[in-house]
């Protein structure tokens, strides 16, 4: 069973899809998340959950204060679960889903720069298309921005773009964090 961590909704189950997703543990999430507010980046963010799977990560920053929330997500079946999730903890005020795929979300303009970005891609996505999204985010990252790609252990630093410089590492058992900043101009 899979719940939010913290926050207004902390405690509520999500629903998480049936097959072809990995929903990131309660034990990492609630890891990651006191990193990202010691960073002071959730209080009053913009956030974009790519690849969202059941939105457990982005419903997780709107939980802990979260101004804006998008979750895209590419499977039929993983975004229906995402809007149900949306619906039943009542934070359709501050989350929309998207159903699209996150390299051509990545990919176009942005409306207002994104404070957040998490990306939670299937452990199995090539390299090169996660540079492809890492990529179109820069430069929609506001100044004070955080990008934070999860990984396996076993797969390499992701290669950043010339906009985006790590920060962070955090490892987890399998799951590594990588936490990323714009690169001073």
């Amino acid at each position: 069973m899979t719940r939010v961590v913290a926050g207004t909704v902390g405690g509520r189950v999500l629903q998480v899809p049936r097959a072809g997703t990995r929903p990131t543990s309660e034990r990492v999430r609630e890891a990651l998340f006191s990193r990202l507010e010691h960073l002071d980046v959730v209080d009053g963010a913009r956030v974009l959950d790519l690849y969202a799977g059941s939105g457990a990560l982005g419903i997780e920053a709107a939980s802990r204060g979260a101004a804006h929330v998008t979750l895209v997500e590419s499977a039929r079946d993983a975004a229906e679960v995402c809007r149900r999730n949306v619906t039943t903890l009542g934070v359709a005020g501050t989350v929309q889903v998207v159903a699209e795929k996150a390299e051509r979300f990545a990919a176009r303009p942005t409306v207002a720069p994104w404070d957040l970005v998490l990306i939670d891609p299937p452990y199995d996505l090539p390299e090169d298309d996660l540079a492809g999204v890492l990529a179109g985010i820069g430069p929609a990252l506001s100044d004070h921005g955080v990008v934070v790609v999860e990984r396996a252990s076993r797969t390499p630093e992701p290669t950043w773009p010339a906009t985006l410089v790590r920060l962070d590492r955090r490892s987890y058992g399998d799951t590594v964090m990588w936490f990323a900043e714009l690169a001073e101009v």
